[in-house]
């Protein structure tokens, strides 16, 4: 079933009232500056943050002081903010399977996320899953070290699996930019790329119009 495209003009706006509408209280986030965006949003936003947890889709291995860390970006302008409980990836060992014991310990019968949050490489990646890599076919472990990006910055980094990034009852993609239009495109259209593979419960994409182009309503 292919996903369902929302076209949106206030794209963070339109994150923020979907993620109220749900109501989500185990969180997998993303890095991104379109994210970001949706974070800062989120972070003035009322909501029972004590009851919620926040996971990660994937790490850079660098220290979450470093501009290009995942978490180091969401917990400035979100979780310092909130006060969430916040399970990050540690960049400073880049240990995948240190995470994968972390989420196999904490969800006892599998692992399940209320929400799920995508960004869109303009490669087609997901998380730091990139297309031609061994990492996007690996379906027996939740996380993995990706020791060669596909796409800048070209550092090496965890990501969650496919079966992990699937493992959802909404998944959403935040996609801005013309920049996201061709893999927007083959997204919908279920072309052979990392994003179009994943496989949450319900799929709902979240594009401006800009990214949209002339693809899908606007709503």
């Amino acid at each position: 079933m292919p996903p369902e495209l929302r076209v949106v003009d206030d794209l963070p706006q339109a994150a923020v009232q979907l993620f109220l509408e749900e109501s989500p209280r185990v969180v997998l986030l993303t890095g991104g500056m379109t994210a970001r965006n949706f974070y800062e949003r989120l972070a003035v936003t009322q909501y029972p943050w004590e009851e919620v947890e926040c996971f990660f889709t994937d790490e850079r291995c660098v220290p979450p002081a470093d501009p290009l860390s995942n978490f180091g970006m969401v917990d400035d302008v979100l979780l310092s903010r909130v006060p969430a409980a916040r399970y990050p990836m540690d960049g400073d060992t880049c240990h995948a399977a240190r995470y994968e014991d972390l989420l196999r310990e904490h969800f006892q019968d599998g692992v399940w996320f209320d929400l799920a949050l995508y960004g869109l490489g303009p490669d087609g990646h997901v998380g730091s899953l990139f297309a031609g890599r061994p990492e996007v076919e690996i379906t027996d472990r939740l996380a993995v070290e990706v020791p060669e990006a596909g796409w800048e910055p070209f550092v090496r980094r965890i990501s969650l699996t496919l079966p992990a990034l699937s493992s959802a009852s909404l998944g959403m993609f935040l996609v801005a930019g013309e920049g996201k239009r061709e893999a927007l495109h083959r997204l919908i259209g279920g072309a052979d790329i990392p994003a179009a593979r994943v496989s949450p419960k319900r799929l709902i994409v979240l594009a401006d119009p800009a990214a949209a182009g002339s693809t899908g309503p606007s709503a």
